[in-house]
């Protein structure tokens, strides 16, 4: 039975759109019958009207249907099918430069696609196509095969034109682009609580925060820049091991993941982050208790700031350190985000 503070709470979070409660709850509208997610765009009800859930299916069980514009039964933002079918076209066909008649033959209007890819991706269908011809080129170049060849594989009958697409997504000129480059690729990963990204190369895990984790791009362009790395679009085995080992661990059948990570940061906050692994599943620890592990008991307000740069979320649990006193503490992801991750932990163990 949920308390009148926190049905005030999630009716302000409802009339916010506030994304951090995605998942946590869902509102049920006594004048429609209908139960949404709490970003819906729907018009809001007055709080008399509603009734909040924590699951989908509690608000199946008192007779509401979901809604049909927010989809509460499917991940928020969900990936569209309009989504899904280019996707699915660019890759059985990446090499090809897309025009707006190529649109029309699979019934697609070319500014929707750029809409819908935007709001999915940060980029537009365009951009999302010559980033994936882009990395093609970065294999092909990587192997040994000629600049000119490469070019003409993907679709560029400009010199200069291929040349500057490269510059612009690779950070260098085909021609400066070496066989000892790093190469990740990042993929959008639907979760209960809101879309992740994971950034990966081909043996393991570097990234993988909320998408709307606040500073996420100073994150990427840190590691960008830290390792001297492309990052495209595009999928690996560590990304879908992460995915899987995620789907698992949402529907409380997996305690410990086994995606193989690559930790980016000092002597001092790897320390920090291999202490945080050790805290079993469904319990918690205090910034004191963290420090005191390590050997440095004084050095909790350290540990507090090697806990805000890990940036491999859930897999390594910053999520289970809180403050002495019992208070939540901070986290990246949202403070509502972190409770759910900690209820969810100690009602699956």
């Amino acid at each position: 039975m949920l308390s009148e503070a926190v049905k005030q709470e999630f009716y302000n979070a409802l009339i916010s759109k506030s994304s951090e409660y995605e998942g946590v709850f869902y509102v049920g509208v006594k004048t429609t019958g209908v139960f949404c997610r709490p970003t819906c765009s729907a018009r809001k009800p007055k709080y008399e009207n509603c009734e909040f859930f924590q699951t989908a299916e509690q608000a199946l069980i008192a007779s509401f249907r979901p809604c049909l514009r927010c989809r509460p039964l499917s991940h928020p933002n969900h990936v569209s099918e309009l989504v899904r079918t280019l996707v699915e076209a660019i890759e059985k066909n990446p090499e090809k430069r897309w025009k707006t008649r190529d649109f029309e033959k699979i019934s697609v209007d070319a500014s929707t696609a750029r809409r819908q890819f935007k709001k999915r991706f940060g980029m537009t269908f365009v951009q999302y196509a010559r980033a994936r011809r882009m990395g093609i080129a970065m294999k092909q170049i990587r192997e040994g095969k000629a600049v000119i060849e490469t070019q003409l594989d993907t679709g560029y009958e400009s010199s200069s034109g291929f040349r500057d697409a490269f510059s612009k997504i690779m950070g260098t000129a085909p021609t400066k682009f070496g066989k000892h480059q790093i190469v990740l690729k990042s993929s959008w990963l639907d979760t209960p609580l809101g879309p992740m990204l994971a950034i990966a190369d081909e043996k393991a895990l570097y990234l993988l925060e909320f998408v709307e984790r606040r500073g996420l791009e100073k994150e990427i362009e840190r590691l960008r820049t830290k390792e001297k790395a492309i990052i495209i679009p595009g999928c690996t085995d560590p990304i879908v091991s992460v995915e899987s080992e995620l789907k698992a661990y949402f529907a409380g059948k997996l305690k410990i993941f086994k995606t193989p990570l690559h930790l980016i940061g000092s002597p001092f906050q790897k320390c920090v982050w291999n202490e945080l692994t050790k805290i079993p599943y469904g319990q918690t620890k205090s910034y004191a208790d963290q420090a005191a592990a390590i050997g440095k008991p004084s050095a909790y307000r350290a540990v507090a700031n090697a806990n805000g740069a890990n940036q491999i979320a859930i897999i390594i649990p910053c999520h289970r350190i809180i403050n002495t006193n019992g208070n939540l503490g901070g986290y990246g992801g949202g403070i509502t985000r972190k409770q759910w991750l900690l209820n969810h932990e100690k009602q699956t163990m």
